[in-house]
């Protein structure tokens, strides 16, 4: 698992953090990703940390920007989230 540190690119508001997500494989640039909030992003940029140990576990940040609710990719296709996707 490679946990990392999501900042948003958001064009209103600038960077700023959202939260820490484990990924069971590394996403590169220009994926697709589903965060926590249910909702879809696409990878900017991946910036791995160099000669620095988190104590938190984070190994990268991911810089991800929100996709508009009526992209193809932001519809789960009739996933409930709470009911699908939670243990």
């Amino acid at each position: 698992m490679f946990k990392v540190l999501l900042v948003m690119h958001s064009r209103d508001e600038g960077y700023y953090r959202m939260n820490k997500v484990s990924f069971e494989s590394m996403p590169v640039a220009g994926q697709y990703i589903y965060n926590s909030d249910g909702l879809a992003y696409q990878v900017e940029e991946v910036a791995l940390f160099a000669g620095y140990v988190s104590e938190k576990g984070a190994i990268a940040v991911l810089v991800v920007h929100p996709l508009a609710k009526d992209t193809p990719v932001s519809k789960i296709y009739g996933l409930d989230i709470e009911r699908d996707l939670d243990d």
